[in-house]
C-alpha cells in the first residue's frame, strides 16, 4: 500500500509537497478548485522543482472548467519539470462547479474529454468538439521542448459512481475513489471498474493500473477517544465535506441521504437553507476540507466520522489498510485540515507508514 496526500492548493506552502516528500509519501494531488484555492498547475510547477522522487499531479483537474487541449498542455508542461513522475487526475468537478452554481459534468461530455486528453498525450490528432464544431486538433511543436509527451503521463478517474468508475477502467490508467473506508464498497467499486475495463478490452493490471482513494485517519493515541480535540482539529474538514457531497447529491437527484447522516442531516439543512438560494451554493461548500465552520462543530458526530474515515489506534489502522489492500486498493490519499497537515503527516509516517 502506497500513501499519498491530497494537498489544499495553497500557492506559497509548496514545503508541504517536499516535506511529505521526505517522510515517504508517494503522491502529491494538488487540487483543483479555482473558487476557493491557488491554482493547481502553479504550484504543480514550483513543486516540481523542489521535488525529487514524489509523483506530482492533479487530485483531480476539472474538466468542466479547462478544455481539454487546454488541460493536456498544462499537463505536458508539468511533464517537462519532473518527467516520468507527472499524472493527470480528471474529474467532473463537484465542488469547482458547485461552487460557481453550476452541475458537475454530464458523463458522456466527461468521457469525450478524457479520450480527446488521452489521444492529445499519446502524441495523435484528436477531434474535438469546441464551440459546436467539431475540428483536428494536434500539439504542434512537441520536439521543441515546450511540453513532454515523450515520457508518459497516466490518466486517473475520479469515479464516486458506478458509471464514472466504470468509465475509469474503460478510459483510465487508474481510478480515484472517496469511499468510506468500508471492504464491501470497495469490491464494489472494483467491480464497476472491471466491467468499465471489459468493454474495452482491458485487463487491470495490478502493477499498471491504480486504485486509489481519497479518506482521513483519526489516529488515536493511548486512551483517546474519536471526540477528543484532537482527532476532531484534524479529521472534521474532511469528514463535514461528505455532507457537502451528500447534500447537493440528494438535492439534484432526490432520494435520503444515507443512514449515518440521520442524527445530523436535518440540522445541516436547516443552516444551508437559511441562506438564499441565489448564494446557497457558496454556504454548502464553506471551509471545504480546509476548515470547520464554527456552527458545524455540532455536526461532527464520533460516528460521522468512524463512517467517513480510518480510525483506531496505529495497530487497528494497520489492519485496517490491509484488509483495504486485499480488496484491490493501492494507495490511500490522506487530507488533513489545513493547520494540522504538518504534524498529521508526520505522525501518520512514523506510526502507521513505518511498520507497513
Amino acid at each position: 500500500m502506497d500513501f499519498g496526500v491530497c494537498v489544499a492548493t495553497k500557492i506559497d506552502d509548496i514545503g508541504y509537497i517536499r516535506f511529505a516528500e521526505n517522510l515517504g509519501y508517494t503522491h502529491a494531488w494538488v487540487a483543483d478548485s479555482q473558487m476557493i484555492w491557488s491554482d493547481c498547475y502553479a504550484v504543480l510547477a514550483l513543486a516540481a522543482q523542489q521535488t525529487e522522487k514524489i509523483q506530482l499531479g492533479t487530485g483531480v483537474s476539472v474538466a468542466g472548467t479547462r478544455n481539454a487541449p487546454v488541460t493536456a498542455h498544462s499537463i505536458a508542461t508539468i511533464n517537462r519539470l519532473a518527467p516520468g513522475r507527472t499524472f493527470l487526475g480528471m474529474g467532473t468537478g463537484n465542488t469547482a462547479m458547485r461552487l460557481m452554481g453550476h452541475r458537475p459534468v454530464r458523463l458522456g461530455e466527461f468521457a469525450d474529454e478524457l479520450r480527446a486528453i488521452k489521444g492529445l498525450l499519446d502524441g495523435e490528432m484528436v477531434e474535438y468538439p469546441w464551440r459546436g464544431e467539431r475540428t483536428l486538433v494536434e500539439f504542434q511543436m512537441p520536439d521543441m521542448g515546450f511540453i513532454d509527451i515523450e515520457n508518459p503521463i497516466p490518466i486517473y478517474v475520479s469515479g464516486f459512481g458506478p458509471k464514472t468508475q466504470a468509465l475509469a477502467g474503460e478510459v483510465g490508467d487508474g481510478v480515484v475513489l472517496s469511499i468510506p473506508p468500508d471492504k464491501a464498497q470497495m469490491e464494489r467499486a472494483m467491480t464497476n471498474v472491471g466491467r468499465g475495463a471489459a468493454r474495452n478490452n482491458k485487463s487491470l493490471d495490478r502493477d499498471k493500473y491504480l486504485t486509489c482513494s481519497l479518506t482521513m485517519a483519526a489516529l488515536l493515541d493511548p486512551g483517546e477517544t474519536v471526540d477528543s480535540e484532537r482527532i476532531r482539529r484534524e479529521v472534521g474538514p474532511f469528514a463535514i465535506s461528505s455532507l457537502h457531497y451528500v447534500y447537493d447529491r440528494v438535492r439534484q437527484l432526490g432520494g435520503k441521504p444515507p443512514p449515518r447522516y440521520a442524527g445530523i442531516w436535518d440540522k445541516y439543512v436547516e443552516l444551508v437553507e437559511a441562506v438564499p438560494e441565489d448564494r446557497r451554493h457558496f454556504r454548502i461548500h464553506g471551509g471545504h476540507c480546509t476548515f470547520m465552520l464554527p456552527e458545524e462543530q455540532e455536526l461532527l458526530t464520533s460516528d460521522l466520522i468512524e463512517a467517513t474515515c480510518l480510525v483506531g489506534r496505529p495497530e487497528e489502522i494497520i489492519e485496517q489498510v490491509q484488509l483495504l489492500d486485499a480488496t484491490g486498493l493501492q494507495q490511500i490519499m490522506l487530507l488533513p485540515s489545513l493547520e494540522t497537515q504538518y504534524p498529521f503527516l508526520q505522525r501518520f509516517s512514523e506510526q502507521v507508514m513505518s511498520r507497513l
